[in-house]
């Protein structure tokens, strides 16, 4: 199993990213802070696999921590941050840094991003089994890798992200009831804002596009539920 040293100070943060990342059979270690990373690495510790490190932290920069690291472990290190211009990415790859992923993120970019620091470095306890690339139910086919979707007529339909991500949530979750709440925390994004509203609209959006609208059913005072029938 992949263990992941997560260093945020933003809690939904790594509310989010360790919950993601264990749907991927990764073991998630998050800390708030420099001190905390410092402890999560002292020698007694359990080791890691890759690090996952905010570059702005309440009680120290993470490029400075970055460096520390770097001297003293081989540990992948993959930089998280807002500040996304070119000099803030350079002098993190140049202090050790080993990939570069600002936010907001997609998490499954995140993944994809752990996994192909690991296959770099050669380090790591094997990476994370991918998601189903297709998903095809009642003759339509979901492309996650494309982001498209095939209607049974071979129509190509593009999705918007939030569309996505939904139709990954359901796909994921069939014929089980969805609360606001839960879709919520399945499709938000790291660093982003998301609404019941939003959840609502991008709902509406996929009934229209699958001219169906049974396929996503409205359970009320509950939320949703994904009544497609998924082909093994």
């Amino acid at each position: 199993m992949i263990h992941v040293l997560l260093v945020d100070d933003d809690p939904e943060l790594r509310t989010l990213v360790c919950d993601y990342l264990a749907r991927y059979r990764m073991q998630v270690t998050a800390v708030a802070d420099g001190a905390g990373l410092r402890r999560a690495l002292a020698p007694a510790a359990p080791g890691f696999d890759v690090l996952l490190l905010d570059l702005m932290l309440p009680d120290a920069s993470g490029l400075e921590l970055c460096r520390d690291v770097r001297k003293t472990s081989h540990l992948p290190i993959v930089m998280l941050t807002a500040q996304g211009d070119p000099a803030s990415r350079i002098v993190g790859l140049e202090l050790g840094a080993d990939d570069y992923l600002p936010k907001p993120f997609e998490p499954r970019e995140l993944v994809a991003r752990i996994n192909a620091v690991l296959r770099r470095t050669g380090t790591g306890a094997g990476t994370a089994p991918p998601p189903a690339t297709l998903a095809r139910f009642n003759g339509w086919t979901f492309d996650r890798v494309r982001r498209q979707l095939t209607s049974p007529d071979r129509v190509l339909l593009a999705l918007s992200a939030a569309e996505f991500r939904l139709l990954s949530a359901f796909v994921d979750h069939p014929r089980r009831v969805l609360s606001r709440e839960r879709l919520l925390d399945l499709t938000r994004t790291p660093g982003a804002d998301t609404t019941d509203r939003a959840i609502d609209l991008a709902i509406s959006r996929l009934r229209q596009k699958m001219e169906d609208p049974s396929l996503i059913r409205t359970v009320r005072g509950e939320g949703y539920s994904f009544e497609g029938d998924l082909a093994q």
